[in-house]
């Protein structure tokens, strides 16, 4: 009997993103290939793109958001594409800096009952409904990741990053963490508990950089570009 009354308490509380995950099997199937065929089709001719990651709730006017801005603009006149998970705050940011240099500026939303409102910075716009064909777009499509401060979806993407490339299921990209003060406790906690238990090694934690310098950042994406054009060429040599 309780079981009954507690799902029903859950099912008055759900929303229509959860109601889908128990909804037909074969319906949803078909919505997955949709979002991962679109995505594939509007992304296949993007390269050397930035994946700039952080909160939607900083306001314009806070410091984070600026430097978002100055980073996303930076990055677009060495060349970059900037990708955004397209809602407000950093994603705002970032979407901002590389409109303002007229450089592609991508937003990959998310359907999601409160914060995610797509900015007017974008110019290109895909809708996912689906977390997970969202993280494969920004990891297919992005030669880099930075991290400003962020919730729970910025440390997502940042961990998910970091076992693909633990694991070797993706090649080297460079992680950085903007925000030595935000970010501090965490690298402090991951070298004196997981490192100093074991439970990674040295080797991951070079996989990641921390800084409060946009042109640190720069330099970073740079160097990691031309790596991956001495990669491309090597595969592909020129007749």
């Amino acid at each position: 009997m309780s079981c009954i009354k507690n799902r029903a308490s859950a099912s008055s509380v759900s929303s229509s993103i959860i109601d889908d995950l128990k909804g037909d099997q074969s319906w949803r199937i078909f919505r997955i290939i949709s979002e991962f065929t679109e995505g594939f089709d509007e992304l296949s001719d993007l390269c050397d793109a930035i994946s700039i990651f952080g909160s939607a709730r900083l306001a314009e006017d806070h410091f984070y958001y600026l430097k978002t801005v100055e980073l996303a603009e930076a990055l677009s006149k060495e060349g970059f594409a900037v990708i955004s998970g397209g809602g407000p705050g950093i994603m705002e940011a970032a979407n901002k800096g590389a409109h303002m240099q007229n450089s592609p500026s991508i937003g990959l939303n998310i359907e999601l009952p409160l914060e995610q409102k797509p900015n007017p910075y974008q110019s290109l716009t895909l809708n996912f409904r689906y977390f997970f064909v969202r993280k494969v777009m920004f990891v297919r499509y992005s030669i880099g990741y930075v991290c400003m401060p962020g919730g729970f979806g910025t440390l997502d993407e940042f961990f998910e990053a970091l076992t693909l490339m633990q694991t070797h299921k993706v090649y080297p990209l460079p992680l950085v963490l903007f925000g030595s003060d935000f970010w501090g406790g965490l690298m402090d906690w991951l070298k004196n508990k997981m490192l100093e238990y074991g439970t990674i090694s040295e080797e991951d934690m070079q996989l990641i950089s921390v800084t409060d310098d946009v042109e640190e950042v720069v330099k970073i994406m740079m160097a990691h570009r031309e790596w991956k054009d001495q990669q491309r060429h090597r595969q592909h040599p020129t007749p």
